[in-house]
Order: structure tokens, then C-alpha cells, then sequence
């Protein structure tokens, strides 16, 4: 039997996407085997299209559509490189494709965030040691000191609640809770706050969480973490129809 055909199962070639999409599938087989590790410098091209019985062009698309996911890294000049393979690399295209959703689509992802960060928050408070505890009252404090000043709230909210999904030490749990959560929604939301005068509702929201994990009371930070994201949900939910896109703001 031919190389190609032993590629390919003994199966009549096939054309354009679908030999790419073999030719994605082998190299994630090879990687998820453990023949290719995090760092392996892959073959030659010619090399490698042989070894798979794919044309160089199949082959090019493959490595095009894998660096793209954050699995292969080209560097020019050097050759093509398994990456990392960290979680917060492989699902930065989730965040990525985030920022697309629209309408309610959107607020299924609060959905999700009720199923994670609240947890994510219990386990902060068993886990969190002073390192944890310091920089969650440091960003606590910058929320604080933000005033109005939606741009500046916006990144201490996310480093606040970034800190908590560090806290843990699951780099899964951190990457996907990242991902959830995109900077134009938190914009809209503290604006949202700015106009009602409900600043230090939120502000509140946040120092309860901070003080359970602070406390180690895993309970107490469930709850108040779910309280917060359901508080967040129920305003959007409000204000944004259900072919609403949330509206980019330019100062933030």
C-alpha cells in the first residue's frame, strides 16, 4: 500500500478542506499522543507531508489553522514548534470569539459564570494564602478609589475577580473564566452602575466577597460571588434586547 493511502486508512484521497481537516487531525493525534511534546520542533515541511501523505499546501493550511489556535508556533527563520500547550494559551480563542456573542447569547454566558465563579470564589477561600489575600484587597482598594471613573473600575473589577480564579491555582478553571467575561460587557455594566448612583451597591458586592475568602468561609463566598453575578445578569438582562448587541463605549 502507498504512503498516502496508509495515511489515509486506504481511503480514496480526498480534496481542499477535507484533506486539511486530515491533516489537523493527524498533527493533534501526534500532539495528543505524546509523540510531540510542548516545544518539539516539528520535521521539515517536505519531511512532514510525506510522513503524512498530504501536498505541501494541505500541509501549510494545517500549520496556518493550528497557530491560529494557539497549538503550533511559527517562529520565521527557526521552523514550526508545538507551544506551550498551557490552557490559558488553547482557549484564548474562546475569549476571543466572546467578544462576538450578542443579544441574549450574552447573557448565557452569566449563565455559565453562576456555574464557575461562584465556585471558583469557595475555593479561593479554603485556598487563598497572604499573596492571594493581599492583591484581592489591593484591587479592592483600587474599585474604591476609581471613584466614577468607569475605565479605571473596569480594570480593577477584572483584576479583582482575576485574582479570585488565580486563587484556586487551576489554570483551567482561570483561563475559562477569563474567557467569560469580555471588557465590553463590564464597560456597559459600570456604566450601567454610574448612571443609577449604584456605585457602592456594587462596591458593597465585592467587599463581601472579599471578606468571606479573607475569612476562609467557602459558603460565604459562594454565595455573595452568586449574588454578584446574578445582580450583574438581572441589570443586563433589563436593558438589553434580544437582538441588542452591548454597545462598545470609547472611553473604555
Amino acid at each position: 500500500m502507498a504512503q498516502s493511502e496508509r495515511a489515509t486508512g486506504g481511503k480514496s484521497p480526498r480534496k481542499g478542506a477535507g484533506v486539511t481537516h486530515d491533516a489537523i487531525e493527524s498533527i493533534r493525534e501526534l500532539i495528543a499522543s505524546g509523540e510531540w511534546g510542548p516545544g518539539t520542533r516539528l520535521p521539515r515541511e517536505a519531511d512532514l507531508a510525506a510522513q503524512l501523505g498530504l501536498s505541501r499546501n494541505s500541509l501549510r493550511e494545517a500549520v496556518r489553522a493550528l497557530s491560529l489556535a494557539r497549538v503550533l508556533e511559527v517562529r520565521q527563520g527557526d521552523g514550526t514548534y508545538v507551544s506551550s500547550l498551557e490552557p490559558h494559551d488553547l482557549l484564548e480563542p474562546t475569549r476571543f470569539a466572546t467578544h462576538l456573542l450578542r443579544g441574549s447569547t450574552v447573557l448565557e454566558l452569566f449563565e455559565v459564570r453562576r456555574m464557575l465563579e461562584p465556585e471558583a470564589a469557595a475555593m479561593a477561600a479554603l485556598r487563598a494564602d497572604d499573596d492571594i489575600k493581599i492583591a484581592l484587597r489591593r484591587e479592592l482598594d483600587r474599585m474604591f478609589d476609581a471613584g466614577d471613573r468607569v475605565e479605571d473600575l473596569v480594570e480593577a473589577d477584572a483584576a479583582f475577580h482575576d485574582v479570585i480564579a488565580r486563587a484556586p491555582g487551576n489554570a483551567v478553571l482561570r483561563s475559562l473564566i477569563a474567557s467569560l467575561s469580555t471588557r465590553t460587557v463590564r464597560a456597559r455594566l459600570w456604566h450601567g452602575m454610574v448612571d443609577r448612583d449604584a456605585l457602592e451597591l456594587a462596591r458593597a458586592e465585592h467587599t463581601r466577597i472579599y471578606d468571606a475568602i479573607v475569612a476562609g468561609d467557602p459558603e460565604l463566598a459562594r454565595s455573595a460571588t452568586a449574588l454578584h453575578i446574578a445582580s450583574n445578569e438581572s441589570w443586563l438582562r433589563d436593558h438589553l434586547g434580544p437582538g441588542d448587541d452591548v454597545p462598545l463605549d470609547t472611553d473604555a
